[in-house]
C-alpha cells in the first residue's frame, strides 16, 4: 500500500505556512485518511486526529447524523456526509475536516453500485462535496486507496483555493 508521497508531502506544507488544523470523519476509506496524514511529515503540527464509522448507529451516536436521514438515505448521502463533517470539525476542534461515507464493494443498500460521498469543511462550514463512482469491483483495498487519494487531491484543491482567497483579502 503506497500512498501518493508527492501529494502528501504538498498538503503538509500547505498546512506548515499557517497555524490551521485538519481532522478526518470516514466509513468507506476504513481509516486509510487517517494514515494519510499520520504519515505526513509535521503532521503532529496540524493533524488533529480522525474517527471511523462504519455502521448507520455509530454515525448517528458519535457523530450526531440525523436518524431520519439515514433512514431517508438508506444510510448514505450527501446530506450525511456533510453533517459527519460538522460535526468532526467540533469533536477535534479542527479548522478543516474531510468526511467520507459510501461503499467499496456492491451491496443491497447500494443497489450494488460502487460510490462515496465526502465533504471538505473549512470552519465548520462544507466548502465542498461531492461524490465519486466507479464501476470497478476488484479489489476493495484498491478502491478505497483510490478514494482516499481523490478526496485528498481536491482537498488540497481546497487548501490552495483558500490560500489564493486569504492572500487577496477576500472574506471567505
Amino acid at each position: 500500500m503506497d500512498f501518493n508521497k508527492e501529494l502528501l508531502k504538498e498538503i503538509s506544507e500547505n498546512f506548515m505556512v499557517g497555524i490551521e488544523t485538519v481532522s478526518i470523519a470516514e466509513s468507506v476509506t476504513g481509516g486509510l485518511m487517517q494514515v494519510a496524514f499520520s504519515e505526513m511529515t509535521n503532521s503532529k503540527l496540524f493533524y488533529k486526529g480522525g474517527i471511523t464509522v462504519h455502521t448507520p448507529e455509530k454515525a448517528v451516536k458519535l457523530l450526531k447524523v440525523d436518524i431520519a436521514e439515514i433512514k431517508n438515505y438508506n444510510c448514505i448521502s450527501s446530506f450525511i456526509t456533510e453533517s459527519m463533517g460538522r460535526h468532526a470539525c467540533r469533536i477535534f476542534e479542527s479548522d478543516w475536516c474531510i468526511a467520507s461515507y459510501g461503499y467499496c464493494t456492491p451491496e443491497r443498500p447500494s443497489s450494488y453500485e460502487i460510490f462515496v460521498y465526502y465533504s471538505i469543511s473549512y470552519k465548520g462550514n462544507v466548502v465542498f462535496s461531492d461524490k465519486l463512482e466507479l464501476l470497478d469491483t476488484s479489489d476493495s483495498l484498491n478502491i478505497k486507496l483510490f478514494y482516499t487519494e481523490r478526496i485528498l487531491e481536491k482537498f488540497l484543491g481546497q487548501l490552495k483555493l483558500y490560500r489564493i482567497v486569504k492572500n487577496d483579502n477576500i472574506v471567505v
